[in-house]
């Protein structure tokens, strides 16, 4: 029975967890949005070579990942469910390569659903499938070249281990067009130790050999183009966006060496039950070669992810795939040992964190409200912490037959949660939604404005028109305003009269501010009173006509 509906409910949960909520929430900022546009920039001027965010170069990332959300928007449209449908579908190819690599390690039907079920549940998994960046892309390629160098060590035959060889080759080319050098350095920081811990360094060389032909293969024809294009992107891209921010003391989002081990915990959810018993049994199997190969995969990346001074949560969905691996086999083990008690202690955690969230909930509602006039969305958010924790009582009651109920509980919350923000989230951190209300009225815009990048990318995504002109702001626009082409496209607060005067003659005129701080009511008392003028929280839409 295991056999025959473990991959059938295994694309039902895709469905529902993954793909049903996808179009349900606006796009974040600042990452969403700034994908969104990029790619959406890429259908529109076909410079399909070189990325460029607001018709400015942008050169911190390669292009594989932006025509993947690309290709999302030219078959789904230009929609939340196009934007995202990239993130789903990869971490949906990482779950069945869990499901694959679990069966070729442990050759066992049960094992085999419970590692692909745990992986697809991990909170930040889960998570990232509705989100829009390109980490879920560059994990599944990453995940498929170390689970091809594992198939290519455990294969027999030369022909076996010639297409795995090759298959790394061609995910690691891929990852290299994602997200650079990185995915060069990660299969061999795993796949060589264990390698050379088996005795094997010629199969290494000779074989590797192989899989960096294709993968150069794959990736030199961008490589070449985007040289001839913009001669100085390998510059940049490989000083400013990896030796500074790995080693540099300005990295962006520098953080503490330790910063990844209470992320790691917090990402286990709904498993962290089973966290201290998988290192356990880790450590008492460590003369399997399995064991030994899932543990360096999971181990050896985290590590050099915390040496790393620039850190961002989502970094280390790459260890996620073996962390699934492993806790799913430990809890295949419990089931096969009748050790419940371990699955219950789970489930209770599980369960008193639902009950804390419905409590919190009940309390802030009476003393200061977080939804004020807005059921729907506070019972959306009842509902997901309802299946949180019905879920996990399921489990806490039946565990060896309900062992799957906490992954099923937390896709229901994630699921459910982004939908039932409250209203004063939502305008402040997803403008595209008050935005899109007035897209009509800004499409018919000659010159549009905006001070904030976010709000600027939601702004060009939804009118179509990238060349927006940015109101003392530049942010990650730094490097491509330096180019002759891009004179004109920012103004400062000493020059932002005379250039609506100047743009409200050639047209109409559409600004979208972000107003938080004082700075920023300073940037909106500027504008001339006369334009029409809509609030939503912290987004401000004014509208000029046309100066005779």
């Amino acid at each position: 029975m295991t056999q025959r509906w473990a991959l059938p409910l295994l694309i039902l949960a895709f469905v529902l967890f993954y793909l049903a909520p996808l179009g349900s929430h606006g796009l974040w900022i600042p990452d969403e949005t700034r994908y969104a546009q990029a790619s959406q920039e890429m259908l529109l001027s076909g410079h399909w070579a070189t990325p460029h965010f607001m018709g400015l170069r942008y050169f911190e990332k390669p292009a594989a990942g932006y025509w993947m959300i690309a290709l999302g928007q030219a078959v789904f449209g230009q929609t939340l469910f196009g934007v995202r449908i990239a993130s789903a579908l990869s971490l949906g190819l990482s779950v069945l390569l869990a499901y694959a690599v679990a069966g070729r390690l442990w050759r066992d039907a049960r094992t085999r659903l419970a590692c692909a079920a745990v992986y697809m549940s991990l909170c930040l998994i889960a998570a990232g499938a509705g989100y829009a960046n390109l980490d879920p892309q560059f994990s599944a390629w990453l995940n498929l070249s170390i689970a091809a160098g594992f198939y290519a060590s455990d294969s027999e035959r030369r022909r076996q281990r010639l297409a795995a060889w090759a298959v790394l080759g061609l995910a690691a080319g891929m990852a290299f067009m994602t997200k650079g050098f990185l995915a060069l350095l990660l299969p061999v920081l795993v796949i060589a130790p264990y390698l050379i811990w088996q005795r094997r360094f010629l199969e290494l060389v000779g074989y590797g050999s192989l899989a960096m032909l294709v993968a150069v293969l794959v990736a030199l024809p961008w490589a070449l183009t985007i040289h001839t294009q913009e001669p100085d992107f390998w510059r940049y891209f490989f000083w400013d966006e990896h030796i500074r921010r790995f080693a540099g003391n300005d990295a962006q989002h520098a953080a503490p060496f330790w910063y990844y081990l209470p992320l790691l915990a917090l990402s286990s959810l709904p498993w962290l039950g089973l966290l201290p018993g998988t290192f356990a049994q880790g450590w008492r199997q460590r003369g399997d070669h399995r064991q030994v190969f899932v543990w360096l995969w999971l181990l050896l990346p985290f590590l050099f992810f915390s040496m790393a001074k620039g850190k961002l949560p989502s970094y280390i969905m790459p260890c996620m795939l073996p962390l699934g691996l492993l806790l799913g086999r430990y809890l295949v083990t419990l089931l096969e040992q009748g050790a419940t008690q371990v699955l219950r202690r789970n489930a209770a955690l599980n369960l008193t964190l639902g009950v804390a969230g419905l409590l919190a909930l009940a309390f802030f509602q009476f003393k200061q409200p977080i939804y004020v006039n807005e059921p729907a969305h506070l019972l959306l958010l009842l509902l997901a912490l309802g299946a949180w924790t019905l879920g996990n009582a399921l489990s806490l009651w039946r565990p060896a037959r309900l062992w799957a109920a906490p992954a099923v509980a937390m896709g229901a919350l994630l699921a459910l949660a982004p939908a039932a923000l409250p209203d004063k989230v939502v305008v402040n951190k997803t403008p595209d939604v008050f935005i899109a209300e007035h897209a009509g009225q800004l499409r018919s815009a000659h010159s549009l404005l905006s001070n904030e990048l976010g709000t600027a990318s939601a702004l060009a995504w939804h009118t179509g028109k990238p060349d927006i002109t940015l109101f003392n702001t530049s942010g990650e626009t730094n490097y491509g305003m330096r180019y002759p082409d891009a004179q004109g496209r920012a103004v400062g607060m000493d020059q932002v009269r005379q250039w609506l005067r100047a743009a409200r003659k050639a047209g109409p005129v559409g600004v979208a501010m972000r107003v938080k701080s004082s700075d920023e009511q300073r940037e909106l008392a500027l504008l001339p009173a006369d334009g029409q003028r809509y609030e939503q929280g912290s987004v401000v839409i004014v509208l000029y006509d046309r100066l005779p």
